[in-house]
């Protein structure tokens, strides 16, 4: 599984790898240690194994490892600017997030369009931050350089729920489409699941 990404790593020199994607590498074991949402991962580059660190015996799932590998592959020495922008906005996000690529918004809306304010309940949980955009907002920071914002709108008499995923506009610089769109369904099925 993703064999083309696990060559591509282990070409890369991993102090300036470990630099760019703001995570640790442990040259004894030759290992790095990448947090994912709320998770911290080995990724054991001899072996071509990823695993949570809690729970070594299990193998990370097909879109973590797509996720923590394009990161670590990608990941650009760039500081958060905080300006936000939508999907479109970013480098051939119009043409890529959309059909089977779109945003999970509808997954979001039925979530929490009516009762926005459960969407706090990732904030402890995940370690997300509070916004202040629509009825309810958060940043939660999926990858070390990459966070990414989830708004609510109520549903009432008038209108129907409306929710926005909102990315810095780094975000294209820190992992490629398909990769990003991956850590966008990865986060909407933790915030999600913290309502539980």
């Amino acid at each position: 599984m993703h064999d083309l990404l696990w060559a591509q790593l282990e070409k890369l020199d991993v102090e300036a790898t470990a630099r760019r994607a703001m995570c640790t590498f442990d040259g004894d074991l030759y290992t790095y240690t990448v947090r994912l949402i709320d998770s911290d991962f080995t990724v054991d580059v001899r072996s071509r194994r990823m695993f949570r660190r809690n729970d070594p015996q299990k193998q990370a799932a097909f879109l973590e490892q797509l996720c923590i590998l394009a990161y670590l592959i990608n990941a650009a020495d760039l500081h958060v600017t905080g300006r936000l922008v939508g999907a479109d906005k970013l480098d051939s996000g119009q043409f890529f997030f959309r059909g089977p690529h779109e945003l999970p918004t509808a997954k979001l809306e039925a979530a929490f369009g009516d009762e926005p304010g459960l969407l706090y309940d990732a904030v402890d949980r995940l370690a997300a931050e509070r916004c202040e955009y629509g009825d309810a907002s958060i940043s939660l920071r999926v990858l070390p350089r990459l966070p990414i914002v989830f708004v609510i709108w109520a549903r009432d008499e008038e209108f129907e729920a409306r929710a926005s995923i909102l990315f810095d506009e780094t975000a294209d610089k820190q992992l490629p489409l398909d990769a990003l769109g991956a850590a966008v369904q990865l986060a909407v099925a933790r915030v999600i699941g913290c309502t539980d």
